[in-house]
C-alpha cells in the first residue's frame, strides 16, 4: 500500500535512493501521503512517536550515533515550530537531520484555512538547505531537483535540512506499486588538501616552545586519537580535553578548570601559549575562554571541514580540513621542541588531582559526591550521555574512563531534548547507554520517556537537588530578590513517571544508599531503570565552592 500522490512517491523514492534508513514520524493527517509510503516501505525503518519536539530529540540521537541522516516527519502548522530545538542543535553539532514537513497549498495560507502557519524558510537561520515543493505536474522536474539537493546536501555537508512538502485533498488514497524514479547526484566540491601549505605552519610549530592543543566535542575516533599521542610525548605541548573530546592519554589535562581555576596572574602568563591548536565543538568551559581571551596566542589555528570558530577572539589561520588529515601530514613536518612547558604544567596537575581526591574523601552527600560514585561505577566500553547546565560541569571536573564515549548536546546547550536525545543514541548504539541528568532537564523533556523503543539496558541517573543547581553555582541570582524564578524550586520526584512509562524505579537519600542500589544498577533487566539521587539544595553550591578553594 503506497499514496497515489505522485509528489509524496517521489520524496519517497529519493529518501531509499539517498540510503535514508530511518524515519521518524509524528501523528497528523496532512503528512498522510508520507506516513503510508514510509511505514510500508520494506528497506525504511519507522517509529511512532507523538510529541514533535521528543521526536526529533530521538532522531538526533539516532543520527548522532550512526553518522547517518534520519528524517523526521510532522503534519502542518505548529507541529513543525516544535522541531526547532533539535534543528539548531543538530545545525550546530553537525548532525545529519532531514526535515519533512507536510503543508496545505499556497492558496490555502493566510486566509483563516484551520492548522496552517507560514512553513516556508521557517528555519533559514539554522538550516542548510530548504527544499519548498509545489504539487503541480508542471513543477515535477523542480521539485525531483530541490529534494535530491537538500537529501545530498545533507549527507555531503552533515547537517539539517529542510523539506516542506504541501498536499491537497484527498490524502489517504493508496496504490499498490512505488514508482521509482532516478535522482542525479549533484558534484559536490570536496576538500583539497593540496591548499594548505604544512611548511608554512611547521616553520612557526618548530620553534615555539609553549603550545596548546584544545579539543572540544569530539566523536569518538581511534584515528585521531593516535595522531595525537604524537603530541602527547612532546615536552612543549600541553593537550587540554574537554570530557566530550573522547581523547585519552595520560599526559593530557582533562579537567581544565581543575588546573586553570587558581591561578595568578603570573602564573597565567607563563602558561599563556605561543600557539593554539583548536578543533572538535563547543568549549564548555567558561574559565579556559576567560584564560585565552585575555592571555591570546601569537598563533591560533582552529582546523574544521566546514567554518571557523573564533572562540578566543584570537584566530590568525582556518585550516578547511577533517582534523585527522590535517595532522596525518602535518605530523611528518613538525620536529619536538626541548621545553619544560609540559612538564611543569602535568605537574600542577597530579598536585591537584591529588587534592581533588582528598577532598572527596571527606565530604558528605551531595551533587558533586554523587558524581564521584556514578562515574566510578560506569561499565566499561558502555555510552555516557550527560545532560547540559551544571550536570556538565560536574562532569568536568572528573576523569572518565578511556573506554567510555561521552555525548552532550552542546550545540545549542539546551535542557530540553537531553532525554531524548539519549533514548535515541541507546536504541542506536550496540553499547549499553547510561545517562545522568538533572531535575529540571529531566522533567522538562519527560516526554521522551513516551516511546515504546526505549532498550533495558538505558540507564537514568536522576540527580534531584529540587531545582535550577547552576543558579546557585554562577554569580549573579542570589544577589537578586528573584532566586525563585532562576532556581524554579520544586518537590517533584521521578517515581510515578518510571512507573507510567515501565520504568524500573530505584532511588537514594545518601552516600551509602547511593553505593547500595549502584551495585545492580546495570546488570541484565527486563525494563530500563532509573535511579533518582537525592541531595540537599541548600549544600550543593557551598560544597562546590569550597572545593575550588581547597584545590588552590
Amino acid at each position: 500500500m503506497y499514496p497515489k500522490k505522485e509528489l509524496a512517491q517521489i520524496l519517497i523514492s529519493a529518501c531509499h535512493q539517498f540510503k535514508i534508513e530511518t524515519v521518524v514520524i509524528s501523528p497528523g493527517s496532512r503528512n498522510a501521503p508520507l506516513t503510508i509510503g514510509f511505514s510500508n516501505h520494506s528497506d525504511i525503518e519507522t517509529f511512532s512517536i507523538v510529541d514533535e519536539r521528543s521526536a526529533a530529540f530521538f532522531a538526533l540521537g539516532i543520527a548522532q550515533q550512526t553518522q547517518k541522516p534520519v528524517a523526521i516527519l510532522c503534519t502542518s502548522g505548529s507541529a513543525l515550530l516544535n522541531y526547532y530545538p533539535a534543528i539548531a542543535e543538530a545545525f550546530y553539532s553537525n548532525i545529519p537531520l532531514v526535515v519533512i514537513s507536510a503543508d496545505r497549498p499556497k492558496h490555502l495560507i493566510d486566509i483563516g484555512d484551520g492548522q496552517t502557519i507560514r512553513q516556508e524558510n521557517v528555519f533559514e537561520n539554522h538550516i542548510l538547505f530548504s527544499a519548498n515543493l509545489i504539487e503541480n505536474q508542471s513543477f515535477k522536474t523542480r521539485n525531483s531537483q530541490l529534494i535530491g539537493e537538500a537529501l545530498q546536501i545533507a549527507t555531503s555537508n552533515q547537517g539539517p535540512v529542510h523539506i516542506n512538502i504541501p498536499f491537497d485533498e484527498p490524502l489517504y488514497e493508496t496504490v499498490s506499486v512505488l514508482k521509482d524514479f532516478h535522482f542525479p547526484r549533484i558534484s559536490m566540491s570536496s576538500l583539497d588538501n593540496s591548499h594548505v601549505d604544512y611548511s608554512f605552519f611547521a616553520s612557526i610549530w618548530n620553534t615555539a616552545k609553549k603550545k596548546i592543543i584544545l579539543v572540544g566535542v569530539h566523536y569518538p575516533n581511534k584515528k585521531i586519537n593516535e595522531l595525537i599521542h604524537f603530541y602527547a610525548n612532546d615536552t612543549s605541548v600541553l593537550i587540554l580535553t574537554e570530557t566530550t573530546s573522547n581523547l585519552h592519554h595520560k599526559n593530557v589535562v582533562d579537567s581544565i578548570d581543575q588546573l586553570i581555576f587558581s591561578l595568578d596572574e603570573r602564573q597565567f602568563k607563563e602558561l599563556q601559549p605561543e600557539v593554539l591548536i583548536t578543533f572538535g565543538g563547543m568549549i564548555i568551559s567558561k574559565k579556559i575562554k576567560q584564560f585565552l581571551r585575555l592571555y591570546q596566542p601569537k598563533h591560533h589555528w582552529d582546523i574544521d571541514e566546514k567554518k571557523a570558530t573564533n572562540t578566543f577572539f584570537s584566530l590568525t589561520e582556518f585550516i578547511q580540513q577533517k582534523p585527522s588529515d590535517f595532522f596525518l601530514a602535518f605530523n611528518n613536518s613538525t620536529q619536538k621542541v626541548t621545553s619544560d612547558y609540559q612538564k611543569k604544567w602535568l605537574s600542577f596537575r597530579d598536585e591537584k588531582r591529588v587534592k581533588h581526591q582528598q577532598y572527596l574523601d571527606q565530604i558528605g552527600h551531595s551533587d558533586f559526591k554523587a558524581f564521584e560514585l556514578i562515574l566510578k561505577s560506569i561499565p566499561e566500553d558502555s555510552q555516557l550521555q550527560i545532560s547540559n547546565s551544571s550536570i556538565i560541569r560536574y562532569a568536568q571536573l572528573f576523569s572518565i574512563k578511556d573506554s567510555v564515549e561521552v555525548f552532550c548536546n552542546r550545540g545549542t546547550s539546551g535542557i530540553d531534548g537531553s532525554t531524548s536525545t539519549a533514548i535515541g543514541a541507546a536504541f542506536a548504539s550496540l553499547k549499553q547507554t547510561v545517562f545522568i541528568t538533572g531535575d529540571l532537564s529531566f522533567f522538562y523533556d519527560s516526554n521522551g520517556l513516551w516511546n515504546d523503543h526505549i532498550p533495558a539496558n538505558f540507564r537514568i541517573v536522576l540527580i534531584n537537588n529540587s531545582g535550577g543547581g547552576i543558579f546557585k553555582i554562577i554569580p549573579g541570582p542570589s544577589t537578586t530578590n528573584a532566586t525563585k524564578y532562576f532556581e524554579t524550586p520544586h518537590c517533584l520526584t521521578a517515581e510515578h513517571l518510571s512507573k507510567m512509562h515501565g520504568f524500573e524505579y530505584h532511588k537514594a537519600f545518601s552516600t551509602d544508599t547511593v553505593n547500595e542500589q549502584i551495585k545492580d544498577f546495570y546488570e541484565v533487566s527486563e525494563k530500563p531503570k532509573i535511579l533518582e539521587i537525592f541531595t540537599p539544595s541548600g549544600d550543593n553550591n557551598l560544597i562546590l565552592k569550597t572545593y575550588f578553594n581547597y584545590i588552590q
